[in-house]
């Protein structure tokens, strides 16, 4: 079943639709309340949730339009508001049972030889951990942004916030972690 064919018979009510969702987008969801909440088990609730409200909402869902952006939205805004209710921050590099986080699993891509993928690994992990610095609203922005690939008047719309807020609050969080990552992340081209 493809995805047209999973949200026609989600629409109807038949979970098996949902099934199919799940299946598409989970680990992706996960990643995307991962980078906002900091948490795994956290991001895990959030996008259970997540896609609950899917179910619940089907109906408002226009099915000529993408699914994805949709879901990773709702996703990211879930995210931030769980990140409220929480109001305390958790390092990046520590899960909430205090085992070690392991980055290189939730943001693995191919890499081309074992050196290449520690400095890899240690580059993200300065990246995450120079991230999970930034306030809140500004780690929200940078998500939606750069690995939504939202265009900046989407986060704009997204955030409910002014389009020159938004280029003030990119621009303020890129030079936070410009700062955060000192000549790191730039030092071997990357």
């Amino acid at each position: 079943m493809d995805e047209a064919e999973a949200i026609s018979h989600l629409k109807r009510g038949d979970p098996s639709g949902l099934k199919i969702l799940v299946e598409n987008y989970q680990t992706e969801a996960v990643r995307v309340a991962y980078l906002i909440v900091r948490d795994r088990s956290l991001a895990e609730d959030v996008v259970q949730a997540a896609f609950i409200k899917v179910y619940e909402r089907r109906r408002q869902f226009d099915a000529s339009r993408p699914f994805a952006p949709w879901f990773m939205r709702m996703v990211a805004n879930d995210g931030v508001k769980a990140l409220r209710r929480r109001r305390r921050e958790i390092p990046l590099q520590r899960s909430t049972d205090g085992e070690a986080v392991d980055l290189g699993d939730l943001m693995s891509d191919s890499a081309p030889g074992p050196s290449a993928l520690a400095e890899e690994a240690e580059l993200r992990e300065a990246i995450w951990e120079a991230v999970g610095r930034l306030a809140p609203q500004q780690r929200r922005a940078i998500v939606l942004r750069y690995y939504l690939e939202l265009k900046e008047a989407e986060v704009a719309e997204e955030m409910g916030r002014a389009p020159g807020t938004i280029k003030r609050l990119l621009h303020d969080a890129r030079g936070r972690l410009r700062a955060l990552l000192g000549q790191r992340a730039w030092s071997d081209g990357a």
